[in-house]
């Protein structure tokens, strides 16, 4: 039997075909553009995540039996509010995970509704980027397309939506609404009430590794695939990442290097950080975990190296750079603004300590450790609630860097481990959709099975000191700008 993982990305849909033992049989991706219409803002076209898919499939299926394929499944890009009318016709773009326009009706949740109440009804407080305050948003600068919803989902949602005709999520991805009650699983009375959304409008939720549907019979024709291949419903991209890695159960930790960064850590039970640092989400498993998010890892990689230094050739960039842990260049990697554990939509990025000898190398070296710094905040936000993280899985396109990877070993002085398949949330898609199927009787049992970690990468004590110290310096930069950057995006306002 053959499965489908889905990794629908933001800059790319990745397509996966694993067989039941978990062998990679194919992968495809197909790219497709992201606007960004203002400073801050984020968006796609959800038709282009459908069409890029379907094309997708066809060329992952090419010289395999497709009617052997028994199930689809998805990881996908979190928070993205997709809307659609009576007819089902998308009314305006997406609004991405990482657009800050709703930086207002954020402040409004969190300091008007309040915090408390917020963790109450949700486990969580408001972030720029979640889909609530997005709601709020267009209910009051479009109006008349606010007035046209029939249906508010989630991107993958939108995908599975087309692919089945069921209109569904999973409890993972709900999670990142703000309007969904993630202790008992079940959407918000009292969230929907405040941001204004009717029932109606809302997906059936289902755990992760559950059949949702199955395909259409119109496109398992146009496919070759068999009319009774089951879609199941699939997790946000960071739980499919840490299914894909073998982070179930409890007391596991997953970094993701994509084009967001995170720091995910599983949990048996629901929890709810006190200092609001870190989110507290359903997982994929049927547990709970707890997530930091950087908004932008990876992407500063390809922002400087694309963007900036004209080049798409990342190796030769890292290749004279030697010196680590004695850069005096800092980078606040705040290119869209920053979730955890500052939920600051004004942060930009900033290099700091520049003077005339410094040199591109430093630069390049400064982006990668400005990342792995602000990845270790979530890490400390996590050891304050009494977390001990001795090691963690990595995963993402960062984490193909062995430079980057040694780098963040020692920023957070833990061990790292790949594993075999590094395909993330597409792998991990695939596991669900193999659960799903009653390959195997639960996503645990799956991970056992298929999840191999094959590549350690350790600090060393020199090294991790010297990141000690230089980790120190950095967390002082954005503190001493926190006003600036207000006062700047009032000014711009």
């Amino acid at each position: 039997m053959l499965y489908i993982g889905v990794d629908l990305g933001t800059s790319a849909v990745k397509l996966l075909l694993m067989d039941e033992c978990g062998n990679i049989k194919h992968i495809v991706s197909k790219e497709y553009p992201v606007f960004f219409p203002h400073s801050g803002w984020s968006e796609q076209n959800p038709e282009a995540w459908f069409d890029k898919s379907v094309e997708g499939l066809k060329e992952l299926l090419d010289g395999f039996d497709a009617s052997t394929v028994g199930g689809i499944s998805f990881g996908g890009q979190m928070h993205g509010m997709v809307i659609l009318d009576s007819d089902d016709r998308v009314i305006r773009p997406a609004i991405l995970w990482n657009d800050g326009r709703s930086a207002e009706e954020s402040e409004y949740l969190n300091n008007e509704i309040g915090k408390d109440k917020l963790t109450e009804y949700t486990g969580n407080i408001s972030f720029a980027g979640f889909t609530a305050p997005k709601v709020l948003w267009l209910a009051k600068n479009e109006p008349e397309n606010y007035a046209k919803i029939s249906k508010l989902m989630l991107p993958k949602d939108y995908l599975a939506y087309r692919l089945s005709g069921v209109f569904s999520t999973d409890v993972s991805d709900a999670s990142g609404t703000l309007y969904f009650d993630v202790k008992n699983r079940c959407w918000s009375d009292e969230m929907c009430r405040i941001v204004g959304i009717k029932k109606e409008w809302l997906p059936e939720i289902f755990e992760s590794y559950e059949v949702t549907g199955k395909i259409l019979p119109e496109l398992a024709s146009e496919l070759g695939i068999n009319a009774n291949c089951v879609i199941a419903a699939g997790a946000g991209d960071n739980a499919a990442a840490a299914v894909g890695m073998g982070i179930v159960g409890p007391g596991e930790c997953n970094i993701s290097l994509g084009t967001s960064g995170t720091v995910f850590v599983s949990a048996s039970s629901f929890g709810v950080d006190s200092n609001n640092s870190l989110h507290s989400f359903a997982h994929a498993d049927g547990g709970y975990h707890l997530m930091g998010c950087m908004l932008s890892a990876a992407s500063c990689n390809k922002w400087w190296m694309e963007d900036i230094l004209k080049t798409s050739d990342f190796a030769s960039e890292q290749k004279d750079i030697k010196d680590l842990g004695n850069n005096r260049v800092y980078f606040l990697p705040y290119l869209m603004g920053e979730r955890s554990p500052i939920n600051d939509p004004s942060a930009r990025a900033v290099f700091f300590g520049m003077s005339m000898d410094t040199t591109r190398e430093q630069m390049t070296q400064a982006v990668f450790e400005g990342v792995a710094f602000a990845l270790r905040d979530s890490v400390e936000a996590a050891k304050a609630l009494g977390i001990n993280i001795v090691k963690s899985g990595v995963c993402g396109g960062g984490a193909k860097s062995p430079m980057w990877r040694t780098i963040l070993a020692n920023v957070l002085n833990i061990t790292l481990e790949q594993t075999e398949n590094e395909e993330g949330p597409a792998f991990g898609g695939a596991i669900l959709a193999a659960v799903a199927c009653g390959e195997y009787p639960d996503v645990k049992s799956a991970c056992d099975k298929l999840v191999k970690s094959v590549k350690k990468t350790e600090p060393t004590p020199e090294l991790a000191k010297l990141y000690n110290d230089r980790y120190s310096e950095f967390s002082k930069i954005y503190p001493s700008l926190k006003v600036v950057y207000s006062d700047i995006s009032k000014n711009r306002d």
